[in-house]
Formats: C-alpha cells, sequence, structure tokens
C-alpha cells in the first residue's frame, strides 16, 4: 500500500516551466545567442551542474551559464513576487486529500534549498508537506535515484511504499532506478516510450492521482 508521495516541483507542482525557458530565451538573446525550445527540453529535471552542460554544448564553453542561471532565478523570484507562485491545476485539492488521508509528502526537486523555501513559502504550500531535500543536498543529482531514496528515508517509510510524482523523464528515470513507483504528469514534454513504460501511471492532471490512489487503498 501507498503511505507516502515525493513529489517534484518545477514543472509538476509549480507552472514554472514556460517562465524558465521564455527568461532564458531573453537572457541568451541579449549575449547574441539564440535559445531553442529543443536544447532547453535537454534541461528538464536535470541537476543544476548538467544544465550548465546544456548551455555549453549550444553556445561554447565560454558561455556564463551560472551567471544566466542567477539573472533567471532573480527574474523569476521577481515575477513570482509580484504575481504570486504560478501553480499547477488540481495542486491543493490533491494535496488537501494527502494531508485528509494522513499520508506522508516529501518535496525532492534539483532546485536549491533557498529557492525552495522561497517558493513553498510564497505558494502558502509548505504546511501541506512533511519533509523536502533539495538538488543541493544530494552527491548525485537526477537521473540518479539518490533524491528519491533519500526523500523516502525522510518519511521513514520503505520505497516500495513511496509514490512519485513527476513530469521529467531525468526524474522518471531516477525513480525507477531507485525502485520506487513513479507516476508522471506531463509538462512541456511527454515522455518518450522508454520512459513512458517506466512509469507506473499517467496522468493528464494532478487530480488524476486522488482516484488512482483511492483504488490503492480499496486493493
Amino acid at each position: 500500500m501507498i503511505k507516502g508521495i515525493i513529489f517534484d516541483m518545477d514543472g509538476l507542482m509549480i507552472n514554472s516551466e514556460e517562465v524558465t525557458f521564455e527568461g532564458y530565451v531573453e537572457l541568451c538573446a541579449r549575449r547574441d545567442c539564440k535559445l531553442s525550445r529543443e536544447t532547453y527540453l535537454k534541461c528538464l529535471g536535470k541537476p543544476v551542474a548538467q544544465i550548465w552542460q546544456v548551455f555549453y554544448d549550444a553556445f561554447g564553453d565560454d558561455f556564463p551559464a551560472p551567471e544566466i542561471m542567477k539573472e533567471n532565478h532573480i527574474r523569476m523570484a521577481s515575477q513570482f513576487a509580484a504575481q504570486g507562485v504560478p501553480l499547477k491545476p488540481g495542486l491543493i485539492e490533491l494535496l488537501q486529500y494527502l494531508r485528509a488521508k494522513d499520508y506522508k509528502t516529501c518535496v525532492a526537486t534539483s532546485s536549491t534549498r533557498d529557492r525552495v523555501d522561497t517558493i513553498l513559502a510564497q505558494a502558502e504550500i509548505a504546511k501541506y508537506f512533511d519533509a523536502s531535500i533539495c538538488g543541493n543536498e544530494v552527491e548525485k543529482g537526477k537521473p540518479d535515484p539518490e533524491i528519491f531514496i533519500k526523500a523516502s528515508r525522510k518519511l521513514e517509510l520503505p520505497v516500495e511504499q513511496c509514490l512519485v510524482l513527476e513530469d521529467s523523464e531525468m526524474g522518471i528515470q531516477a525513480a525507477y532506478d531507485g525502485h520506487i513507483p513513479v507516476a508522471c504528469i506531463p509538462d512541456m514534454k511527454y515522455p518518450e516510450q522508454k520512459y513512458e513504460k517506466m512509469t507506473c501511471a499517467l496522468f493528464d492532471k494532478l487530480t488524476d492521482v486522488i482516484p488512482y490512489l483511492e483504488k490503492s487503498e480499496q486493493s
């Protein structure tokens, strides 16, 4: 039986990937570089250093990837502060259901601790989570399973009693390699068949997780 739910953040709970992409397009253009959607999709779900490498591969080793990322995070933080954090439809309903049913919950994201804490506080959803683990708190980022394995330990549950919710292929791979059931709610990219086969379920929206869990509770 599933007792713990492990959430990715960007693209899964927060509707931030399009905002991130638009920011990178603008910041790259200022440096006479054209960032394509295809190139950006290679960044999804990856830890910081691997995202930098995507930019280096596209624009050369002298491209200021760390500076660009920092500028974009500042840009997004300002936008979220002014306009609110754009939550994915159905997130609050799902979180309320999980709390009412006494599921344990954890955020497991490649983002840094300061960014995660700020976004969860701004979105007023920190109260729904029992724990969180961030990209700068693991030695190996996704697609390595370390972050999800540590998340299950924080919840004090065996991996087989957890369900990972992800939007990215790298996240799916990480959960699968950690032998943790994973469901995908696609965002900017539908998972390729290789990754789709690694999932236990594929949902159109977050509220679709509720009947899936209800069925699990009855089995």
